[in-house]
């Protein structure tokens, strides 16, 4: 990939940012622009594209007036994903979403139509995927190394949701809700590693210990901390997600498992490391294997999902030369937002969902 590739930002808060310091690793991405309402937080992410002169703007529209892109990262606030995604429809550049891909069902919906139509790349931006640990893990299960999958579980336990600007994330009519917000990523995972489709949803959660005592105005924070979530898929395979978000000191931020007839296979993350765990009978001697997954240096000081967001943009990058598919595409990110909308309504209404509700 020799050719440059004209980038421009709309959003520079935490996650703009991360992008740009992983853009900054590739010789062929040039930051050409940047978009926020928020003085302080272009200042800052201008700050961090050394090397690089991205012209500044307060709003996508008059950044894609002034012209010259190729390729555009939405790293917005998650409620403002449709006004941003309509112009950069209309001005047909290569996108990389950042997720969810909308708060909402009716827009994931509406953005998923609009992506089918679209000339150029369309992405999803889905990190986890990304990670090499859970990309290896994903790969060998793939591969048939537990046997026909059976069950698998995620666990993330971690540090609480972190300030924005305006307090954006503290209610769920801005996030979607914790688990549409948070929680895409691990339902994308699952309709990624099991290989079918979901059609029921369970969820027990509640906001417990974070947020208790802000106060916003007259509001109160409305975002679950903790839950558990099971989901039934069309294979028949089931699959679990374990959140915590008041679990700061916790060894591993992120554990898969995956359960077959044959072994078990887990990835662990920050630690990087795949266990593998075959049946070997009653009493037998254990015969425990632990690979550890190299990840690039480099990768993993640019950002905060272990290297994800390097490896995530190479292979943007890749689509946008037609050197690679688009691996993570907008139904995608619907069907991702789907489950987290059916994880919220369960928990609200204490039932079981049928994604059948939805249409999906």
């Amino acid at each position: 990939m020799t050719n440059s590739v004209r980038f421009g930002i709309v959003g520079s808060g935490m996650m703009g940012r991360e992008h740009i310091r992983n853009l900054l690793l590739f010789p062929q991405a040039e930051i050409v622009a940047l978009s926020d309402p928020t003085p302080a937080s272009l200042a800052s992410a201008a700050a961090e594209a050394t090397g690089q002169t991205p012209r500044l703007f307060d709003s996508p529209q008059a950044m894609l007036a002034a012209g010259g892109l190729d390729a555009v990262i939405v790293a917005s606030p998650n409620y403002t994903h449709r006004q941003v995604l309509e112009p950069l429809f209309e001005a047909g550049v290569n996108i990389l979403c950042e997720k969810p891909l909308c708060t909402t069902l009716e827009d994931a919906r509406w953005a998923a139509a609009r992506a089918a139509s679209h000339k150029a790349v369309f992405w999803t931006g889905m990190e986890y995927r990304f990670m090499p640990p859970a990309a290896a893990f994903i790969d060998q299960v793939k591969a048939g190394r537990v046997g026909r999958l059976v069950m698998l579980s995620i666990r993330e336990h971690r540090f609480p949701f972190l300030e924005k600007v305006g307090d954006w994330n503290r209610f769920s009519r801005n996030t979607g809700g914790t688990m549409v917000e948070k929680c895409c990523h691990f339902f994308d995972l699952m309709r990624l590693i099991v290989g079918a489709e979901p059609v029921r949803v369970y969820c027990s959660g509640a906001m417990d210990v974070n947020h208790l005592d802000e106060r916003y105005g007259d509001e109160t924070p409305d975002i679950l901390d903790n839950s558990y979530t099971v989901v039934d898929f069309a294979g028949g395979q089931r699959a679990m997600l374990d959140l915590n978000m008041f679990a700061d000191g916790a060894r591993n931020q992120e554990e898969l498992a995956a359960v077959g007839d044959l072994a078990r296979l887990e990835a662990l993350i920050p630690d990087s490391d795949l266990v593998y765990s075959p049946r070997v009978g009653y009493r037998q001697p254990k015969q425990v294997e632990t690979t550890h997954v190299a990840v690039d240096q480099a990768a993993l000081d640019a950002g905060s999902h272990h290297g994800a967001t390097y490896y995530q943009l190479d292979a943007f990058l890749r689509a946008v030369a037609g050197q690679g598919p688009v691996m993570v595409t907008a139904e995608d990110g619907l069907r991702a937002v789907a489950m987290g909308a059916a994880a919220e309504l369960s928990a609200r209404e204490k039932r079981v969902v049928e994604m059948a509700e939805f249409g999906l």
